[in-house]
């Protein structure tokens, strides 16, 4: 079943072009990996997906729904979720309290309602708590939902920035370069994490440099360069690829 398609979607800044006509398919329940060189595309490509930015031509559907354009927080509301490069969390609240912030977004009560304090806001603040002790506990950080998100260590921040990305309840989460400064153990665990989350019914855009973890954890991977989408395929298909090799290790690289 098709999640998002984009067609000719591209992003230019003047002259630059940033993206240029990429078309991409994400399958329900699927891990895709966007990879290529620094200055590929793929952060930009993101922005597109999420409505940071307005694509210059080229459409995205999403549920076969046209969300091209749409505002960020409308997007999410329809179901797609992010991390960034750089974590961004709420470092003087407690990792419970991140997480019950991105699940405000599925919330239903109104402003009269949250000043008048119904039984029907205080029974989705309630919904909420639990829900995110939920979230927390399927990313391994139960015992420390109490803590400060500040305190925590770089990659418990990490995951602390997946969980809230869940708590929005999202069919497709983007993350942007998850195992950056991580340790050979934290990301074995980032992988059983990405693994679990896409074996619950979520699909999984990735942009990664670790090559470890894109091979190990891909049905598909998308290949960037200056904008261009180069090549498509199963990781396998991908390693083998001259023109993903080229792009990554210049035309006068002896491969094999």
């Amino acid at each position: 079943m098709l999640l998002l398609e984009t067609k000719n979607l591209s992003k230019h800044f003047g002259g630059l072009k940033a993206v240029e006509a990429v078309d991409m398919r994400v399958e329900r329940e699927r891990i895709v990996s966007v990879i290529g060189p620094n200055g590929a595309g793929k952060t930009t490509f993101f922005n597109c997906v999420t409505g940071i930015y307005q694509p210059t031509q080229g459409t995205i559907r999403f549920q076969d729904r046209d969300v091209t354009g749409m505002a960020p927080h409308d997007i999410t509301a329809l179901g797609i979720a992010r991390t960034f490069q750089n974590i961004r969390l709420f470092g003087g609240m407690t990792c419970r309290e991140n997480v019950m912030i991105a699940a405000h977004c599925r919330t239903k009560a109104g402003v009269f309602g949250a000043l008048a304090r119904t039984s029907r806001v205080r029974n989705e603040e309630r919904d909420m708590v639990y829900r995110a002790v939920d979230i927390l506990r399927f990313v391994g950080l139960d015992e420390k939902q109490e803590g400060i998100a500040a305190n925590l260590s770089y990659g418990d921040q990490r995951r602390l920035e997946i969980a809230r990305a869940l708590g929005t309840e999202p069919h497709l989460l983007l993350l942007d370069e998850p195992a950056a400064g991580m340790n050979p153990l934290e990301t074995q665990l980032l992988m059983d994490l990405i693994r679990k989350i896409r074996d619950n019914g979520v699909a999984i855009i990735l942009i990664e440099h670790d090559m470890k973890v894109v091979m190990g954890i891909s049905d598909r991977v998308v290949v960037l360069d200056h904008g261009v989408k180069i090549a498509e395929g199963h990781p396998r298909e991908i390693r083998e690829d001259t023109a993903v090799i080229e792009a990554y290790l210049g035309k006068d690289h002896p491969h094999h």
